[in-house]
């Protein structure tokens, strides 16, 4: 019971911190990996608690990999074109 709690302390934890953080790109994408993270972990106790196959841990592993790569390929791309990571030096509007 304590390792739910925990698990679910850490789950808030990350959504605050992604919800607070509005500056940077990469701290938003860090706070999502944590999340991916938490939710990885509670997945894995989940099923192994229930004696279920782990097959589908390697498939929530493998999308978050590509969920993380594509993030960091979107962060390359917009300090290539602006320059820098903040939020607020570039309009989602303009082309």
């Amino acid at each position: 019971m304590s390792m739910c709690l925990y698990l679910f302390v850490l789950y808030f934890c990350g959504i605050w911190s992604f919800s607070s953080s509005r500056k940077h790109l990469l701290v938003t994408l860090l706070s999502l990996e944590f999340i991916v993270l938490v939710l990885y972990l509670s997945v894995y106790f989940y099923l192994c608690g229930l004696n279920y196959s782990l097959f589908f841990v390697v498939y929530f592993l493998v999308f978050s990999v590509c969920e993380g790569s594509l993030g960091l390929s979107i962060l390359v791309s917009m300090i290539r074109s602006h320059g820098n990571d903040y939020f607020r030096s570039y309009s989602v509007l303009q082309c």
